[in-house]
């Protein structure tokens, strides 16, 4: 079997990568209305919806969906991941502090303020749908 490398040669890029979420109508709300991405894919699918967003400078770029979290092992991965402070999902900003006070102005609670690390500067954000967040930015 081949293998893939990233070489350069191929142009392998991510698509999609999820977060699972309490309440998707909820989530929607924080990540539309407070982080500003933009809704992409909003279909019913029973009880639950094939819900996503992107960035409104890449519509078509990488898709965050947000995924219903009802799975018991979903829960026992994110409890985990929690109780030990490891953020879900790392997103890229262009300036951590400015982004940090915007959130801060508009309620979001940080486990961790902006730190400074070596090239990178990353903060952490409950998104108060079961989730840590990290802003980060690599100089």
């Amino acid at each position: 079997m081949a293998q893939a490398r990233c070489t350069g040669e191929h142009s392998t890029k991510i698509h999609r990568t999820s977060v699972f979420v309490d309440d998707q109508a909820k989530a929607l709300r924080f990540y539309t209305d407070v982080l500003g991405f933009m809704k992409k894919h909003d279909i019913p699918l029973g009880e639950d919806r094939w819900l996503s967003v992107v960035s409104p400078e890449a519509p078509d770029g990488t898709e965050l969906p947000l995924e219903p979290s009802g799975h018991p092992a979903v829960r026992q991965y994110r409890t985990a991941l929690a109780k030990d402070g490891i953020p879900a999902a790392p997103f890229a900003v262009d300036d951590v502090q400015a982004e940090f006070n915007r959130l801060r102005e508009r309620g979001v609670y940080f486990t961790q303020e902006p730190l400074e690390m070596d090239t990178n500067t990353t903060a952490v954000l409950d998104d108060t749908c079961g989730n840590l967040i990290q802003l980060i930015h690599v100089k």
